[in-house]
């Protein structure tokens, strides 16, 4: 019997160490950004100029009240208990939003595009998140220098900058191996915090009475003005509430709940009573409340803790921006990028060039720009709550037509969670013009990109399908050649966008030269709505209607995160019984390039088709981003006028 027990245990000892350790590596990436927000949140709402929020015992408790209630409601019950269930194959995030809108059946026409370019204005706003999270996280960080070491204050900016330079620097090599050591690093960073705040709380409990609502609807009903202008600044307790659910596919729903529930936001909490408790006591520290909590001899460690912290954070946002690239590269948002796997294990763990430096030009701006962290502050709220409505938007939709569940349910989940968010919304709109406007502008400019290359793409495509033609057609002209085409030694696979037309490089071969190789490989990659597919479902030989034994089709099917490595999928249908004749490992692969130039009668503006012609011309090379050979692929192009 006691053998039988301990089997039993067993299983789920292991399932419990499993857990634990998606949890501790959760801790590592996702509550970064919301882990740090204490660095900043409480000293903007009382620092911030212009509004009265004073160092009063009902202002104080209010406002920590608040801060309670948003990080309960919009963390804990919309996300983390609700909008958390919606997943793509295990995805979550926006883009699995947008993916999953997409295969809803919704009668009116224009709703469901209207719904996925608001899905991608959410998207650009994740972009400018991604700009100002590194900003204001490590500056608020080395800030800690003004109160720890007041003589280096002036270093505040240069060692910022110093440091986000060497974070950008480092994204080429991956986050494997430093990946390893942020688990343990949070969970350092909020047991600090936590302990700093509870501390506090032991020379005056009172402040645990601001858990009770009653203080945040007494503050916010008797200063109504001066509360609904907080709201944009209490929000800054909420960032990096996207990254809980976009980053749901590497450790799952219940990993992310566990470190939420039992360590994140218990330490949060205890932090900002903690701070509260200080700014009742002494009203100076609203300076900086958060390193006033510790004692002197602590400040200078906590500094350099809090800048480990922040990288953490800031890597988190950085990875996600990367991935959220590649996924909108796949479902056709955005041009052609290289994107580097920078882990053989952990499919994730990609490097997008173009977007780091990107990036990283753009947060420096921001940092010499802006100047401190307080700065800042007024540009982040804006990304935060608009990508945090636009989530809920989609949600809802999602609930109601995938789901099917009843109307008057989604119109409570709607009154309840849209009220919450559109009071952040509306309160971070006072900032527009003191730094709000920075996401608005860079949300539209990249909103407009990604519609532009998705209508553009449209177009030249359709253009590109009339011009290949009917691949069976192609196929008989081969066959009824008087004299017949000449065949040379060796492989040739063609890439081709469409399954049913014949590649132009082809067609070029047979026209021009004459002649076509011994065995010909014509591959089409199709992206699906869903994340990823298992290798046993991506390829398929297609029925082409040709008599002879040396053409055959393939179409894969890739998951809009799967890398498109093409040698991999001829390997994969080798293995799986592809013609014993076909040389995958030496075949030479050909590629059909449209340059296309502005000018043609197609209705579309002028100054988006050169938009599009500008990101076709920069796109990466297919070379790359099909893991292609260099020394075995050929191009074949010819230009069109959009």
């Amino acid at each position: 019997m006691a053998d039988e027990q301990a089997a039993a245990v067993k299983p789920r000892h292991r399932r419990n160490v499993g857990m634990t350790a998606l949890a501790l590596g959760a801790l590592g990436v996702v509550f970064g950004d919301i882990g740090t927000s204490p660095l900043y949140a409480l000293q903007t709402v009382f620092s911030a100029d212009g509004f009265a929020v004073k160092a009063t015992e009902s202002d104080v408790f209010g406002v920590i009240s608040l801060v309670f209630w948003t990080i309960t409601l919009v963390v804990t019950i919309e996300f983390v208990i609700f909008i958390m269930r919606a997943d793509n194959d295990g995805e979550g995030g926006i883009m699995a939003l947008i993916a999953l809108v997409q295969t809803a059946v919704i009668k009116r026409p224009r709703v469901k595009p209207a719904l996925v370019a608001a899905g991608l204005f959410g998207v650009a706003l994740f972009f400018g998140d991604g700009m100002i999270t590194p900003a204001i996280s490590v500056m608020s960080a080395v800030s800690g220098l003004q109160v720890a070491a007041p003589a280096a204050a002036h270093l505040v900016v240069p060692i910022t900058v110093a440091v986000l330079t060497g974070l950008f620097m480092i994204q080429r090599f991956g986050t494997g191996l430093v990946g390893r050591l942020f688990g343990p690093v949070m969970v350092i960073w909020f047991i600090i915090i936590g302990l700093a705040g509870l501390l506090q709380l032991t020379q005056d409990a009172s402040m645990l009475k601001a858990l009770l609502p009653t203080y945040a609807v007494s503050f916010f009903v008797n200063h109504l003005g001066i509360s609904f202008i907080a709201l944009g600044s209490i929000v800054l307790t909420i960032t990096g509430t996207e990254a809980l659910y976009a980053d749901m596919g590497h450790f799952g729903r219940p990993a992310i709940s566990r470190a939420w529930f039992l360590l994140v936001f218990p330490t949060l909490t205890l932090n900002y009573m903690g701070q509260g408790s200080l700014i009742l006591k002494t009203p100076s520290s609203i300076s900086n409340p958060f390193f006033l909590l510790f004692p002197n001899w602590a400040q200078l460690p906590m500094v350099i803790l809090a800048t480990v912290a922040t990288v953490i954070a800031s890597q988190a946002v950085i990875s996600g921006a990367f991935s959220v690239a590649k996924q909108a590269t796949r479902l056709g948002f955005m041009p052609r990028m290289t994107i580097k796997q920078t882990s053989n294990t952990e499919i994730g763990q990609v490097y997008a060039p173009a977007i780091n430096w990107g990036l990283f030009a753009a947060v420096v701006a921001l940092v010499v720009g802006f100047g401190s962290s307080a700065a800042l502050a007024s540009a982040y709220g804006i990304a935060v709550t608009g990508t945090l409505t636009i989530d809920t938007i989609l949600f809802l939709v999602v609930v109601r037509k995938l789901w099917q569940k009843p109307l008057w349910l989604v119109w409570l989940a709607g009154i309840v969670f849209l009220t919450v968010n559109s009071l952040f919304l509306a309160a971070n709109m006072t900032k527009i013009l003191h730094g709000g406007w920075f996401p608005v502008a860079i949300g539209v400019i990249l909103l407009t990109v990604m519609l532009t290359w998705n209508r553009g793409r449209k177009q030249v495509t359709g253009i590109r399908a009339e011009r290949e033609g009917s691949l069976r057609d192609f196929l008989h002209e081969i066959e009824t050649l008087d004299p017949p085409v000449t065949t040379v030694p060796g492989t040739a696979v063609y890439l081709n966008a469409h399954r049913e037309t014949a590649p132009m490089a082809l067609r070029g071969a047979v026209n021009f030269n004459h002649a076509i190789h011994e065995q010909i490989v014509i591959l089409s990659i199709e992206t699906t709505k869903s994340p990823f597919v298992d290798d046993e479902e991506r390829l398929s030989i297609d029925d082409i209607g040709y008599a002879g034994d040396n053409i055959v089709h393939l179409t894969a099917r890739l998951g809009f995160k799967d890398t498109p490595d093409v040698p991999h999928l001829l390997a994969l249908a080798k293995a799986e019984g592809l013609d014993a004749g076909i040389d995958v490992e030496h075949a030479a692969y050909f590629l059909s390039h449209l340059d296309v130039v502005p000018g043609g009668p197609f209705e579309m503006a002028r100054w988006r088709k050169r938009i599009y012609c500008a990101l076709s011309r920069n796109a990466s090379s297919p070379t790359d981003y099909f893991c292609l050979p260099a020394d075995r692929t050929i191009t074949v192009g010819s230009q069109l006028e959009l």
